[in-house]
């Protein structure tokens, strides 16, 4: 699954560490996101997705389409 999640970090000048702490999880799970390692659950999409003022589908793709 791609997501748009380090674009949307990065537009809003945040390190991985510090979008870690607001969705509390480790920076660990947050790049391993970023790098389509790990497909979050659903609640940590949701909250990702909020955060970010966005849609699940905005933020979650199921192929490179965006």
């Amino acid at each position: 699954m791609k997501n748009e999640i380090r674009e949307l970090r990065t537009a809003r000048g945040l390190s991985q560490q510090e979008l870690a702490e607001e969705m509390d999880v480790s920076r660990q799970t947050i790049n391993s996101i970023e790098t389509d390692r790990y497909t979050p659950s659903l609640p940590l999409a949701l909250s990702l997705a909020r955060f970010f003022g966005r849609s699940v589908e905005e933020v979650f793709h199921d192929d490179d389409r965006r």
